[in-house]
């Protein structure tokens, strides 16, 4: 680690007597302490002592390069903590961290479940919904939220939604001398008059959760009208191919109902749609589902808008391909780029089928039929056709 300036040291509730000789040395020698008011108060830092400013700024620390310094974070500074902020803006060797248990862990330990088997969630600066991919039955979920405001919300939002009969607990000060843990249901949370809540465990109990496999029912998603239907959005998904860290160019998105199942599979959405309105459901579809850091939304047209765009490991296009279009976006995707377009026109239809004979891939034409009334009776209703291009670039 050569010779590091800075210090980043996890600290519980139990301060300096749960710290190590490592980090008792490095916060003596340290000519400036940085952390949130409780860290400096559970270490006994006074006058060296610098309270983060709100809105956090990990680049104050950087003011300090080359002199003594030290970080004070809850638990593990690299889980939900400054450590990643900090290290990120830093070079090898000028920094070395000491990390005590993450509030995860002891949640875990105070309860008796496998952490590994356990969603582990920072809600203290995100919505709710965050929790809508992994609310499923018997769920167990851990939370880090701000207060006990924040806890008696989240129960609030659980029993909206369908989840009031979850076991939930609320754990605080863990670790310390002021501990303390309490256990109830989601629907007859009374509220913590306490405002040092670190972390609420639940087991969800309530109805499904979201299906696992990509196409979702349609009444999920807001739109006008333009919307890839389930069956054909499901199709649609499987060419796509959608991996953990992968990035979707989604054109002319609709109701971004591509870019939220592409999301869900753990990959990010870059969401381009004309249309303001359209825009506008995009965004509310990707909060309802908890997907606002994965989805990006822009306005605006194609080919315009692609120099703008971060290199994708996928593109769907739903509608308004043309010649020119594909042209742009073929000439900026790279080699290995998994591009998916649907037509519904002759004129499109034709487009593809030249495409295909040129760049090859596979080419698909989809029919499909649902039984409704008609009359005492039931009969076929037909959907439009669709024609679907898979390539590899």
């Amino acid at each position: 680690m050569g010779n590091p300036w800075l210090t980043i040291i996890g600290i519980g509730e139990d301060g300096l007597a749960g710290l190590s000789d490592a980090s008792r040395k490095a916060l003596g020698e340290a000519e400036t302490v940085f952390g949130g008011e409780r860290h400096l108060a559970l270490a006994g830092i006074t006058d060296r002592g610098r309270a983060w400013p709100v809105p956090f700024d990990a680049d104050i620390v950087l003011g300090c390069r080359g002199r003594p310094t030290a970080v004070l974070a809850s638990g593990d500074p690299f889980w939900h903590g400054a450590g990643g902020s900090l290290v990120e803006k830093l070079q090898a060797g000028e920094w070395v961290a000491h990390s005590a248990p993450s509030t995860f862990s002891l949640v875990a330990a105070r309860l008796g479940w496998r952490l590994e088997n356990a969603v582990c969630l920072g809600l203290h600066a995100a919505p709710f919904e965050r929790l809508v991919p992994h609310l499923s039955r018997d769920a167990r979920i851990i939370c880090l939220v701000r207060d006990g405001n924040a806890a008696a919300d989240l129960a609030r939002w659980l029993t909206e939604r369908g989840w009031g009969a979850s076991a939930t607990w609320t754990l605080s000060a863990l670790g310390g001398p002021r501990e303390s843990i309490t256990q109830h249901r989601a629907d007859s949370y009374a509220g913590d008059s306490g405002d040092s809540l670190v972390a609420v465990a639940l087991e969800a109990r309530g109805t499904q959760g979201l299906a696992r496999s990509s196409g979702l029912p349609d009444a999920l998603f807001m739109h006008d009208g333009q919307l890839t239907k389930r069956p054909v959005r499901a199709l649609a998904l499987s060419a796509l191919a959608p991996r953990p860290g992968e990035r979707l160019w989604d054109i002319g998105a609709g109701s971004g109902s591509i870019s939220i199942e592409w999301a869900l599979c753990g990959g990010t959405a870059v969401a381009v749609e004309v249309r303001g309105e359209r825009a506008t459901n995009i965004r509310s579809n990707a909060a309802s589902f908890g997907l606002t850091h994965r989805i990006t939304i822009v306005e605006g047209e194609v080919p315009g808008i692609l120099p703008e765009l971060a290199a994708p490991d996928a593109v769907f296009i739903g509608g308004g391909l043309d010649a020119d279009m594909f042209d742009a976006i073929w000439s900026r995707i790279a080699p290995g780029t998994r591009l998916v377009a649907h037509a519904v026109t002759l004129e499109t239809e034709a487009l593809l089928s030249d495409l295909h004979q040129r760049h090859g891939g596979e080419l698909m034409r989809v029919e499909i039929a649902q039984a409704e009334p008609l009359g005492r009776y039931r009969a076929w209703k037909a959907a439009r056709p669709i024609v679907q291009w898979s390539v590899i670039r």
